[in-house]
């Protein structure tokens, strides 16, 4: 009687067991599915659906260094962000953006990224391209208050005006099509000792970038000295260089407007 009860007792355990094992695979199975159909509408889309162009959807591919990072926002938007908020307002598109931008970045560090398959295959798809380049090669991280000699800066800016010639041509040989905004230099030292010189030199790099960039198919310089120009420290982050959270409203506004422009209303 004793050996039948343990056997029952077994029998009843085995079954238990089995039917835990049967239950546990069964939910394991129905969490995996749910996480691959979660997996399926998070996922990234793929590069053929990036190069596929959608009357519905606003590729916009940034590149260039810590302006266009967001560098000094503390909610990390940047202009960028201003400036996506604002055209998903005034349009019924959805905005695919791909920032591939690099703080401390300069012209010649530019040109190299360029050469970069994905760099390519994000800028053959954009519909818009963003790019901020040369305060690296202004400022050189501020140094340049100790180097205001005029023929001094004229030299610096040589160099750096033939590789934005190679960074417009590589781009418009990337994609013909595309509109190209290349946001403007501020003067970040104007409320400094030798503000008029520092300025005069501001304006010299962005008045010979936009006639280089006029030379090309609808490649936009956007002014934005004036923006910082009387109020320099209300749109700066604490570092006195980089904008604040307002100084980039600022960018992305003017940006934004122009871009609705030249797109026909983004239509």
């Amino acid at each position: 009687m004793k050996k039948y009860t343990i056997t029952i007792i077994s029998i009843i355990s085995i079954f238990s067991a089995l039917l835990f094992l049967f239950g546990f695979g069964w939910v394991l199975k129905d969490q995996l599915a749910v996480g691959q159909g979660k997996q399926t509408v998070k996922r990234q889309m793929t590069p053929s659906e990036m190069t596929t162009k959608s009357k519905n959807r606003l590729q916009i591919a940034a590149l260039g260094d810590s302006l266009t990072r967001g560098t000094g926002d503390p909610e990390g938007k940047g202009y960028i962000g201003y400036l996506t908020d604002s055209l998903k307002k005034k349009t019924k598109k959805s905005i695919l953006l791909t920032n591939s931008a690099i703080k401390g970045q300069t012209s010649s560090q530019l040109i190299t990224q360029l050469k970069g398959p994905e760099i390519k295959r994000q800028l053959q798809a954009a519909d818009i391209i963003l790019l901020t380049i040369g305060g690296n090669d202004l400022f050189q991280g501020g140094n340049v208050i100790n180097h205001l000699d005029p023929a001094y800066m004229k030299k610096e800016e040589k160099p750096y005006l033939a590789n934005l010639k190679q960074i417009y041509t590589a781009i418009r040989s990337i994609n013909p099509d595309a509109t190209v905004f290349h946001v403007g230099l501020y003067n970040p030292f104007i409320d400094l000792e030798k503000s008029k010189l520092t300025s005069s030199i501001v304006r010299k790099w962005n008045y010979d970038s936009a006639g280089l960039a006029a030379n090309y198919k609808k490649i936009i310089y956007v002014p934005t000295f004036d923006l910082f120009e009387l109020h320099v420290n209300d749109y700066l982050f604490s570092d006195k260089f980089h904008p604040n959270a307002a100084g980039y409203k600022l960018i992305g506004e003017r940006v934004a407007s122009l871009i609705k422009f030249s797109e026909g209303g983004t239509k």
